[in-house]
């Protein structure tokens, strides 16, 4: 009987306030940060996660976030190129694009939200129409709307420039091929890794129907640098940011500031050139003697550098706690500018920047809020539940945090469990054992255990004694003691404190320790990448393990106490029985350093972590690899494991916490090895159409790449494995239509030659099973199958199928247009494979008499939907002007009753006058 295991999965993540891999986008109350592969959103002000958009199953990293002009809708870009539109109402992906083969790196709406604009390490600039033309990875990209001067067109919407930069150093102006003219006069600024940040003054006025290559002087002109705006730090520049309704200018340096710089008024810098001016006379009155003055001396003309630092004035520099990511304004704020800022340090800071004053007093910008508390500043390099596993200790190099396994709300900072749960231990750098009460979240004793980095610990079975182990070569035995917390003291009843017992001497760093179980063995892994076992009781030696080629960086002992399993830096896992030393087996488990193994209770499956971000679960009895856990961005350092096996925990340098819980879905070692086969062969050969794709983009071997300027457009085309298995899935339609139409033929054609008696004892095939339980037409069955491809995938798809299996869909579509089948998914279909097979169409003689007939029927199917449409605006605008006649005769209507009530008003007061008088 084949054995099964249950499966394991990933359920929650925590730990992460942001990540550095993406800006961030603030709107004076809510934050939305990138978390690895997911967007949280934060109320700064409460410091309270609001939402999380995670789509299950996606792990790329998010790269870059853009909020929508309509507010509500979010572009998101993620490492693997792909972008999604998240609803922020209801945190649900609204569509799905993919077309780059890389990591998205900048993201632009227009002004009215409808169109996107994205750009990516492969070098693509992607408006949903692909346009090629720089030589590295686009840094930035803006829509640059024309002014009301332009003619107000059908067209209005592409009345736009587009503007890009990259790390080619090159800075290109995208002109929109529509016969729109457009007047601009803007400033653009950008930056540079020398820490310079140029303004350039863009001044179009084109008519883009009127300009050809020939004309490149005209069009160099509409670019031109100015001059370079002084900055404080000579780091790089990663971020400028205009503030949407302000005049402030803000730009980040790679480093802990943010400057900003006011923008003067028309009056500020004319009254500011005419004191220069002034002072300027005056200077050289003082230089020149009294007979030599002129009067009709013409005012030498200002520099562009004097006017642009005329025009922005540096206002206040915000110094965060730590290195800046990203940083965005907040709008709404009236007494000042709100600007928030995501930290390399897994934390968010919100400052408040005040707005220019008359007093002389210098400006300083003041923090306001801060969102540090639910997660680390740095890697989370150990792990450890209690007992009744609903507590969970995370500890970093700077701190250590308790939570609730339950809602992962966050209790205290403290350490690791000792027995009883009520206090928590830790090791240090420094060598000391810090005691913290868990329920007073106070530091109760501080311990000088070690004189060099304290590597390890781990309590005894029995609950009464600890031992912990040190790269000053001692291996220390302590045991537990309860004293009187005093009555002034926070705490209540008794508390927990260490005694030294004895010190066992080692001969190189003591990296890990470990008690058996039955309380019978100590292990000790040393830096020479062996471990010493010795009887707990009376310290003599007993055996000695080795066959690591590096030293072992962690160890477990099964909870029967016959095996030992440890891992180590030189990627291997080795299974060791306890009663002999020997060597079961050596197990090759990750692809980087193996960092921490643990087994299970009452079995012997284990699971270890790695460098390699990695998770893996393994049979020890039949040394197999269960299963693979992918998850973490980072190098996984720590694990925990339930005591009761319900779930494990892991900790990495993304800093963030994952919980992976036993679900009740059967696991088959067969059908997992056939899975990761199946999903390495489909992410190898998406990579290589991808890595081909992107080689012929780039221009290899046409001269150099660097200064080349040469720019196209094509179409947009990214192979996936869903695009891959779309088109199998088209594939093996056509092979099934194909089949049943060539047997019904050849019962057609047998009919035809037998004479009238034979023809009826003739039996008709019988229908294909698939065809038969559908109760569908093999052209029917096909369109089936192409209608549920996804629309932004259809094309990729189609590219996957061979030229034969491109004719046999030709006969299918001019069946689908002569009997008016979804001719708005024919037309694409059609187009798209005349584009891309031009050649071998045009040279294949067997195409002309199937697209002879398609080129008639799609017209007139084309024709009929053409009436169809007419029909419904004529009806639409008729039932527009019935609308607005209808208004307009109740609104008259309105008033003629309102005029009879006043008359009749008027008439009422007049008889009333009239009786009085009489």
């Amino acid at each position: 009987m084949v054995q099964s295991y249950l499966r394991h999965g990933p359920t929650q993540a925590f730990g992460l306030v942001c990540s550095s891999s993406s800006n961030s986008v603030y709107d004076g109350k809510l934050a939305y940060v990138p978390a690895l592969e997911d967007i949280l959103v934060w109320d700064v002000k409460k410091g309270q996660m609001l939402a999380m958009w995670h789509e299950t199953g996606h792990r790329a990293e998010v790269s870059c976030i853009l909020r929508s002009p309509q507010k509500d809708q979010f572009a998101v870009g993620y490492a693997d190129g792909s972008i999604r539109l998240w609803s922020a109402s209801n945190g649900s992906v609204i569509a799905t694009f993919n077309g780059h083969k890389k990591t998205v790196t900048a993201l632009a709406f227009d002004e009215q939200g409808t169109r996107l604009a994205s750009g990516s390490q492969d070098t693509d600039l992607i408006v949903w129409t692909l346009l090629r033309g720089h030589r590295d990875q686009i840094t930035s990209i803006k829509f640059i709307s024309a002014t009301n001067d332009a003619p107000s067109t059908s067209n209005a919407l592409d009345s736009v420039l587009l503007l890009t930069t990259s790390k080619d150093t090159f800075m290109k102006l995208w002109i929109s091929p529509l016969n729109i003219a457009y007047k601009l006069l803007n400033l653009i600024f950008t930056g540079s890794g020398e820490g310079e940040v140029k303004a350039w003054s863009l001044n179009t006025e084109i008519a883009s129907q009127g300009l050809t290559e020939s004309d490149s002087g005209e069009i160099n002109k509409i670019i031109n640098p100015i001059a370079a705006l002084p900055l404080s730090s000579k780091h790089r520049v990663s971020q400028i940011s205009f503030h949407p309704t302000q005049s402030f200018l803000a730009v980040q340096s790679h480093d802990r500031s943010v400057e900003i710089f006011r923008i003067r008024t028309a009056e500020e810098v004319r009254k500011k050139q005419l004191r220069r001016k002034k002072r300027a006379k005056e200077k050289r009155d003082k230089q020149q003697p009294a007979d030599v003055k002129n009067d009709d001396e013409e005012e030498p003309e200002e520099a562009d550098e004097t006017s642009l630092v005329a025009l922005f004035t540096p206002h206040v520099i915000v110094r965060a706690s730590k290195k800046i990511r990203s940083f965005d304004f907040g709008t709404g704020a009236q007494d000042g500018l709100q600007i928030l800022t995501a930290l390399s340090s897994n934390c968010l800071e919100v400052y408040t920047v005040p707005l220019p004053s008359k007093a002389k007093d210098p400006l300083e910008a003041t923090r306001m809020y801060s969102v540090d508390l639910p997660g680390h500043r740095s890697d989370v390099r150990t792990l450890c539940l209690s007992s009744d596993d609903q507590l969970l200790a995370s500890a970093s190099n700077d701190s250590l945090k308790i939570w609730n396994m339950k809602n992962n709300c966050l209790l205290a900072i403290c350490s690791t469990f000792l027995p009883g749960d009520r206090h928590i231990l830790v090791g240090t750098k420094t060598g000391q054992l810090l005691v913290y009460d868990v329920a007073s979240s106070s530091l109760i004793e501080t311990i000088k255990a070690h004189t060099a980095t304290l590597w390890s610990l781990h309590v005894r079975a029995d609950g009464k004694a600890l031992v912990t182990g040190s790269a000053d070569k001692d291996v220390k035995f302590w045991e537990f003691e309860q004293k009187d917390s005093g009555e002034d003291s926070v705490q209540s009843g008794k508390l927990l404190t260490l005694v030294h017992l004895r010190t066992l001497k080692m001969t190189d760093d003591v990296l890990s320790v470990r008690y058996s179980p039955d309380g019978k063995f100590l292990a000790v892994a040393l830096l020479d990448s062996t471990v010493k076992v010795f009887y707990q009781d009376t310290l003599k030696f007993f055996l000695s393990l080795y066959g690591h080629k590096l030293p072992v960086l962690g160890m477990d002992i099964s909870s029967d106490s016959k095996l030992i399993v440890t891992c180590s830096a030189d990627k291997n896992v080795k299974i060791w029985g306890l009663d002999f030393g020997d060597c079961h087996k050596s197990i090759f488990a990750h692809e980087e350093s193996v960092m921490q193994v643990l087994f299970e209770n009452d079995s012997h499956y284990f699971w270890t972590v790695g460098k390699d971000k990695m998770l893996k679960y393994w049979d020890g009895d039949k040394f197999e690899h269960i299963q693979r856990l992918e998850g973490h961005h980072g190098e996984v350092w720590a694990l925990a494991l339930s005591h009761h096996g319900k779930f494990v925990v892991t900790g990495s340098h993304d800093k963030s916490i994952r919980v992976w819980e036993k679900l009740d879905d059967p696991l088959f070692l067969e059908e997992e090895r056939e899975k990761e086969l199946e999903e390495l062969y489909e992410s190898g050969t998406v990579d290589a159409l991808n890595r081909r794709d992107l080689e012929i983009s780039s221009g290899a071997g046409e001269g150099d790449p660097k200064f080349s300027t040469a720019a196209e457009a094509t179409g947009v085309s990214k192979q996936t494995t869903e695009t891959l298995m779309a088109g199998e899935r088209i594939m093996e339609a056509l092979d099934l239509a194909d089949g049943e139409r060539t047997t019904f033929r050849e019962y057609e054609d047998a009919m035809s030659r037998l004479s009238e008696d034979d023809a009826m004892r003739l039996q008709p095939p019988p229908r294909n099973p698939v065809l038969a339980a559908y109760d569908l037409e093999p052209e029917a069955y096909v369109l089936k199958v192409v209608e549920k491809v996804q629309s932004t995938a259809l094309h990729d798809a189609l590219l996957a199928l061979p030229f034969g299996k491109v004719i046999s869909l030709m006969e299918y579509l001019n069946i689908w247009a002569q009997k008016n089948r979804n001719i708005i998914l024919v037309s694409r279909i059609i187009f798209f494979l005349l584009k891309t097979h031009h050649h071998q169409i045009v040279a294949n003689r067997i195409m002309r008499t199937s697209l002879i007939p398609l080129r008639r029927h799609l017209r007139a199917a084309l024709q009929r939907q053409k009436e169809v449409i007419g029909y419904n605006l004529a009806a639409l605008q008729y039932l527009r002007r019935r609308d607005q006649a209808d208004r307009v005769a109740l609104f008259f209507e309105d008033e003629i009753s309102a005029e009879k009530v006043r008359s009749r008003i008027s008439e009422g007061k007049k008889r009333k006058r009239v009786n009085l008088v009489s």
